[in-house]
């Protein structure tokens, strides 16, 4: 008789370890917010309602004393939505979970402990290497909120941003043009027997989308110019409405720019903006236009653009009034707190649910994009190659 052939090997036969599941067991986060300190930055990172939410899911939030005056929340707010309420700007720092707008200057970095989670903006065009280092000596393992990503590969809090500074691009110019700002007492909105304001955007992103969407709405005619036709075609089906489009033709760019009354600067670039409207072009536009560079945190898409502040806004260049602040959304303090919260707090939550950082890492790919310091071990290649430094894919360090 024949010996039966198993399919199986002996080592297949023999009990195996049990595989199981690791459970996500959620945690207590202990969530700091101090006072923000940079020029002229008047937002915070939670509301109250966001607050309240994170109470209520077991989580405390220790608030500095003042931290959302800037926005209109006062501290009784925050404290009757179960935060803590401290004027001890140490005890704050000394959370383990740090929240901020702007990211902690270095004398800040001092008085967070070791092995703290930060989550901030990193603006990384403004930063030094030392705030890296400082980051690296206290093994802090840092987010950027800017590069947190979305399932759909769009980036949150980028666009939340970019649509209130486009929205209020176009408000501002509202302003800029009324006598009382001795403009040329030209008012938005399409009057009856009235010729309407002429508005040129560069750029058809998330920015030139916002602005020319509330101009329209005021009844404006808007010239929208991109080199990138598939941005311009989106901005026609985001709008709803076939708006003249160009594409940066140097003569159709500046016969908009000598007939329009307002032009919004909106366009990025990887280090630095592009000069698309020369000083020529500038002095050609009429007396008492108005010019709204929101791209001047990245070096101005107008050649005659310098950076301005909320106190002084303008200046007047060629009889051409500039408006070139370029932290636009701090303008609406409580807006953009609310729109920051927004996007703060889903992320918040899942880390407690998760359990930690590290869990919500783990699953969380688009959080996982946001990281650029892991215990004090870089792992963004874009701070890595501008600063020259070492850098460890986060994917060998999380798995």
């Amino acid at each position: 008789m024949s010996k039966s052939l198993s399919p199986f090997t002996k080592s297949q036969l023999l009990p195996q370890e049990e595989t199981l599941e690791v459970i996500r067991q959620k945690g207590e986060l202990f969530i700091g917010i101090p006072k923000e300190t940079s020029f002229q930055e008047k937002r915070v990172c939670l509301t109250p309602d966001a607050v309240n939410a994170l109470a209520n899911n077991g989580h405390r939030v220790l608030i500095e004393a003042g931290a959302g005056e800037s926005a209109n929340f006062s501290d009784q707010e925050y404290s009757e939505a179960g935060a803590e309420i401290t004027k001890d700007t140490a005890k704050v720092f000394s959370c383990p979970l740090l929240l901020k707008v702007e990211p902690p200057s270095l004398d800040e970095i001092k008085l967070i402990n070791p092995q703290t989670i930060l989550i901030s903006a990193l603006q990384i065009k403004t930063q030094h290497k030392s705030y890296f280092q400082e980051l690296a000596k206290k093994r802090i393992t840092a987010l950027a909120f800017e590069y947190i990503r979305e399932d759909d590969g769009t980036y949150p809090a980028v666009r939340q941003l970019s649509e209130i500074a486009g929205t209020a691009s176009v408000l501002i110019a509202a302003e800029l043009l009324s006598n009382a700002n001795e403009g040329n007492g030209l008012m938005f909105g399409n009057i009856s027997g009235v010729p309407p304001i002429e508005v040129v955007i560069i750029g058809a992103g998330t920015v030139g989308e916002f602005a020319a969407r509330s101009a329209l709405g005021l009844g404006a005619n808007v010239r929208v110019f991109d080199n990138s036709i598939t941005k311009l075609r989106r901005i026609q089906t985001n709008l709803r409405e076939n708006i003249y489009t160009s594409t940066m033709q140097p003569k159709n760019l500046l016969k908009a720019l000598l007939r329009c009354d307002v032009a919004i600067g909106a366009v990025r670039g990887t280090n630095r903006a592009p000069v698309l409207v020369n000083q020529e072009m500038v002095e050609a536009m009429k007396t008492g236009s108005v010019i709204i560079d929101v791209s001047i945190d990245m070096g101005g898409c107008f050649e005659t653009s310098e950076v301005t502040t909320h106190n002084n806004p303008t200046f007047e260049k060629h009889g051409v009034i500039h408006y070139c602040v370029p932290n636009i959304p701090a303008r609406y303090s409580r807006t953009a707190s609310v729109s920051i919260s927004n996007i703060f707090t889903p992320y918040l939550l899942e880390i407690g649910e998760n359990g930690g950082i590290e869990n919500a890492l783990r699953f969380d790919r688009g959080l996982k994009n946001g990281l650029y310091f892991y215990h004090g071990i870089l792992t963004n290649k874009s701070v890595a190659e501008w600063f020259d430094m070492d850098c460890s894919d986060v994917n060998l360090l999380i798995f």
